[in-house]
């Protein structure tokens, strides 16, 4: 790799693979250390073709669970078995993998604006801006960029654009994977809620177990399947359609609650 070859979005990959080695070398304890990451489904992540592939994930932080997708995924990649074990795995990094965040939340201070680099294809937000309930148009460039994303690599999305369980999907996600076929691979996280702050920035309790699984491709009719359709397939295979909610007890119900209002309060 040239010192200075660049990806389609112009930045350089010699910076971007060091970015990477380093916030991977900061963060890796918080998954293997601190606290406990149990995966499941490495397997997947090393069938997968090298683009147009989007993973589909529920959220609990802005940054924390991302950041464990690169460790997971890059750990995956090679030869790692369901483990972060040994961190010689970011040595060299899969630098085509980007994931979907608010362009507001990006640009907030050097930090974000490093883990952007690192990766992010930032779009605006279309119900929420400044901590405000706003309605706007998708902006097509934003669509693209994730097009052009999907065409270089993987692209990681969190489609319900919140860390609140439970909430609806946006249906932009359907639109654009029916607009770029992409391979789509569900991922379900646990436990990060219960480590991190909201930021995802900061340990608030160590000794947790956290959890991620990555699950089997879905089937999709690209061409034939509507949009509602796609939208209830990834609900289901993120575990956060409304049915997901009856088999919870009233005394976890209530904990999720709890835990959602320390986590405004504390923000």
């Amino acid at each position: 790799m040239g010192l200075f070859k660049k990806n389609p979005f112009g930045h350089n990959l010699f910076i971007k693979k060091w970015l990477i080695r380093i916030l991977a070398v900061i963060t890796h304890k918080r998954y293997r250390g601190f606290n406990t990451l149990e995966i499941e489904g490495s397997e997947i992540i090393r069938n997968l073709p090298d683009r147009n592939v989007l993973f589909v994930s529920n959220h609990q932080t802005y940054f924390a669970d991302v950041v464990a997708m690169f460790h997971v995924f890059n750990a995956s990649l090679s030869g790692r078995e369901d483990s972060i074990k040994n961190l010689g795995y970011i040595w060299q990094p899969k630098l085509n993998m980007y994931y979907v965040a608010a362009a507001e939340t990006m640009k907030k201070n050097l930090l974000t604006k490093v883990m952007a680099y690192a990766g992010s294809v930032s779009v605006e937000r279309t119900w929420r801006a400044e901590g405000k309930e706003v309605k706007r148009q998708v902006k097509m460039s934003d669509i693209s960029n994730i097009g052009k994303a999907l065409d270089d690599g993987w692209v990681i999305t969190f489609p319900q654009g919140t860390t609140t369980p439970w909430k609806p999907l946006r249906k932009g996600t359907s639109h654009i994977i029916k607009k770029y076929k992409p391979v789509v691979v569900p991922v379900v996280i646990d436990g990060f809620r219960r480590s991190f702050d909201k930021k995802g920035l900061r340990v608030k309790k160590k000794g947790i177990l956290q959890s991620m699984v990555i699950k089997e491709p879905l089937d999709i009719d690209y061409d034939n399947e509507s949009f509602d359709s796609i939208i209830e397939k990834l609900e289901y295979a993120i575990e956060q359609h409304p049915s997901f909610l009856k088999v919870l007890s009233k005394k976890e119900l209530m904990a999720i609650e709890e835990e959602n209002k320390q986590r405004k309060f504390r923000v």
